[in-house]
């Protein structure tokens, strides 16, 4: 037999549980949460797996996020005695109007309610992400980090019961390696997506159950993050910036963001909406020209890189978002986009969803 041939052609071992979760974020890990709490308050016995592609939960998140903590409130009303690594409350907000050469600071009378974060916290969302999946644990979920889900399954009737993990070693020519392991067959009575933006496995269920009927298309955005360490000098821990204007131009929507963590940490970053009709624009490289302008620049100048990474932005909003349920499964998070784009918040909305469905 060629060896390769699809998983279906390979004995698999499988795992059985009440429910599988898609991905360890905000949303698959407060689900994974919530439903393991009512089960235990109710005195009954339910099986969670939570799978994610990362080495651990968290691990290829970058720093640097504005958090609404209302969501959190509810989930686990005593967050902060539980350790929860959410310490650095949102000082000021500056809105930034920028053009090539200039910088107009908004006066705060006139920023928009939606840019105005105060009660809310400069988090790192892989430190959070990690506090939840050990919440998770402790409460009796089991966590499977280093497994990416690759392929749903179905039963004749066309229910989902569960998914494949991928295969490990294999060439790129699709080739076995020597130590090899065939994916796993993870069947679940229920099956929840949280795999982010454009996930993979919830395009084909979009597509397969027309989802989307009716529904605004959806748009997307990219946003692109830095993370670096500055002087003290140069920190000022609970700013939050938003920019608007250069270096993108009129046509194209976007904006940047700066945001100073503790630790002398800042989250560097800029959003361009992937609609923009010139063909020569660069997101990457217009986020090399906003760290130029002499209005964030001053915050950097003697800071070092530490990190960087990039990830899809859904910001269709209400109109855009999928029917999130299916025949054995349900759509969370960003997977179902929910995530708020005029306020540019998605962790709380992630948790907060979820829990009014629980």
């Amino acid at each position: 037999m060629n060896d390769t041939l699809s998983n279906t052609q390979q004995s698999r071992e499988t795992i059985e549980c009440d429910v599988l979760i898609v991905g360890a974020g905000p949303a698959g890990l407060s689900a994974a949460l919530k439903l393991k709490l009512q089960a235990n308050d109710a005195g009954k016995e339910l099986s969670i797996i939570v799978l994610d592609k990362g080495a651990e939960p968290g691990s290829h998140i970058l720093s640097g996020a504005v958090m609404d903590p209302r969501a959190l409130n509810e989930l686990i009303p005593d967050w902060q005695e539980r350790g929860a690594p959410i310490k650095q409350p949102v000082t000021q907000d500056k809105l930034l109007l920028l053009t090539n050469e200039k910088c107009i600071n908004l006066p705060d009378a006139l920023i928009p309610d939606n840019f105005r974060n105060h009660g809310n916290f400069i988090v790192s969302l892989g430190n959070l992400i990690k506090w939840l999946a050990g919440q998770a644990e402790t409460s009796g979920v089991d966590i499977y980090a280093g497994f990416s889900a690759t392929e749903i399954l179905y039963d004749q009737d066309t229910n989902i019961i569960g998914v494949v993990t991928g295969d490990m070693g294999r060439h790129r020519d699709g080739s076995k390696k020597e130590g090899f392991l065939s994916g796993i067959e993870i069947l679940a009575k229920y099956t929840i997506f949280a795999e982010g933006a454009r996930g993979s496995l919830a395009k084909e269920l979009i597509k397969k159950f027309h989802l989307d009927t009716g529904k605004a298309p959806q748009s997307f955005s990219i946003g692109i993050k830095e993370l670096w360490e500055v002087p003290s000098d140069q920190s000022h821990p609970g700013l939050v910036i938003h920019t608007t204007g250069w270096p993108l131009d009129k046509e194209s929507f976007g904006g940047g963001f700066l945001y100073h963590l503790n630790d002398n940490k800042i989250a560097l970053g800029l959003v361009v909406g992937l609609d923009y009709s010139n063909p020569w624009l660069s997101p990457f490289q217009e986020m090399q020209r906003l760290k130029t302008h002499p209005s964030i620049r001053k915050y950097i100048d003697r800071g070092k890189r530490i990190g960087y990474g990039a990830r899809a932005i859904n910001n269709g909003g209400i109109a855009s978002m999928p029917d999130p349920c299916l025949p054995g499964g349900l759509l969370i998070g960003c997977n179902a986009g929910t995530l708020n784009a005029s306020r540019i918040k998605g962790i709380h909305t992630a948790i907060k969803k979820w829990h009014d469905s629980g």
